[in-house]
């Protein structure tokens, strides 16, 4: 399936275990699209992002089933992409940040 490059990447995911991973590994994560694989996900971050990819790794991960009294729901589905950049490449998104 040909994918736009501007809508495989979702957003660029912040949390203190990425964060740790970032400057342990040199690894950043995305919010992707559920659709997109790792070929699109490396062509994506190297494209717009200017940087090397090294390795890409994908997750999906399950909505989770929450309640509120009687009533049940379901959070949606969602894909993370952890993007591993080759050596003395960094991410000029994440250091503002």
């Amino acid at each position: 399936m040909k994918m736009d490059l501007h809508s495989v990447l979702i957003q660029p995911l912040l949390t203190e275990k990425i964060t740790a991973m970032r400057e342990a590994n040199n690894t950043v994560s995305f919010l992707v699209h559920p659709d997109a694989n790792r070929v699109q996900i490396k062509q994506a971050v190297e494209a717009l992002l200017k940087v090397k990819v090294a390795r890409v790794n994908v997750l999906n991960v399950r909505g989770k089933v929450k309640r509120l009294g009687r009533f049940s729901g379901k959070r949606s589905d969602w894909k993370k992409a952890f993007v591993k950049l080759k050596e003395g490449e960094k991410l000029e998104l994440y250091e503002s940040a």
